[in-house]
């Protein structure tokens, strides 16, 4: 599927942008592949004795730099993928590393550093990332005070760096209560990016917003990839969120079911557009989930047929058929 959409006019720049600052922090183009890599990923949740199967063997590859967005219907094991990556949950079984750390293997001490300076985090809930009694500064210059290493002058000038970028260098002063929930957000991506993380997840942080604050948010989020290079992660049901990154991966039961993929390109008369392609993902061993409109459109269910033809392959009701067959044979 191919379709143009409008895109704002510097898209392309900051995803340029983006892969530059992702390759120096990487130490060179050569090293961006595989900054986040899932396998086989499982997680299994035991409750009076009942097993839930939230993630059934999910594959992912993220490269360094990539802003990406995660969709999927609730239930679908997004947020648990997130909770995996951002180090608050372990796996029961597979592969999963983000920037040469093992999620699975991974001590309480060696996690604990995983989380103070590797990742970032913003939640959906604004209440959940700020702390109400400190001002916007304060709350930013928090996560570099607990892990040491700058003095309170550096901490400061930091902070203030960091507001400044996502929009919001007038809020230093004041504490959340003064603030909009977009503006929340916003103080809330620079908390997150305060120790310089590789990684920033991100789940739902326009889910309580209107559509023109969460555009302000998402601002923010394409503008700290662009200028630190922080790979981020994205958990959405926002279309309109999902529809501005380059990437977007679709959950469904556990696994990756498909992609959508967008580039910039400059028109003949000058405009610039963005051409979206949607595939589906095919694992290692071959499976691959069909797109759920297709599967109610073409009535498919139990079993299908395939034919290899020589650039395709065809994929049939079986049901259809076996009817046929029944028919021939009954008519002979």
């Amino acid at each position: 599927m191919v379709t143009t959409e409008t895109a704002a006019p510097d898209l392309a720049e900051l995803q340029r942008r983006a892969v530059e600052r992702a390759a120096a922090r990487a130490g060179g183009a050569d090293q961006l592949r595989g900054h986040l890599v899932c396998d086989g990923l499982v997680r299994i949740f035991k409750t009076d004795g009942i097993e839930v199967v939230a993630l059934q063997g999910l594959d992912l590859v993220v490269d360094q730099g990539e802003l990406i967005a995660i969709v999927g219907a609730s239930g679908s094991g997004k947020s648990t993928l997130l909770n995996i990556l951002s180090g608050l949950d372990v796996p029961t079984a597979g592969i999963a590393r983000v920037a040469g750390y093992d999620l699975l293997t991974m001590s309480a001490r060696r996690r604990l550093r995983y989380r103070r300076h590797m990742v970032g985090f913003v939640w959906q809930q604004t209440g959940r990332n700020l702390l109400p009694y400190l001002t916007a500064s304060e709350n930013v210059e928090l996560p570099m005070k607990l892990a040491g290493g700058r003095s309170a002058r550096a901490r400061r000038a930091r902070a203030r760096e960091l507001l400044d970028m996502v929009g919001v260098g007038y809020c230093a002063d004041r504490r959340p209560g003064q603030l909009s929930g977009g503006e929340q957000q916003r103080c809330a991506v620079a908390v997150s990016v305060a120790n310089d993380p590789e990684v920033l997840f991100a789940d739902e942080p326009t889910g309580e917003l209107d559509e023109a604050t969460a555009e302000d948010v998402f601002g923010a989020l394409r503008t700290i990839n662009a200028e630190l290079g922080v790979t981020i992660v994205v958990v959405t049901h926002d279309h309109s969120v999902a529809t501005q990154v380059s990437r977007t991966v679709a959950i469904r039961d556990g696994r990756t079911a498909s992609e959508v993929r967008r580039t910039a390109r400059v028109t003949d008369d000058g405009t610039t557009e963005v051409v979206a392609e949607e595939y589906a993902v095919l694992d290692r061993t071959g499976r691959m989930q069909l797109p759920a409109a297709f599967v109610e459109a073409l009535s498919l269910r139990d079993r299908v047929r395939l034919n290899l033809e020589p650039d395709h392959v065809e994929v049939r009701s079986g049901e259809s058929a076996n009817g046929a067959q029944q028919e021939s044979e009954g008519s002979q």
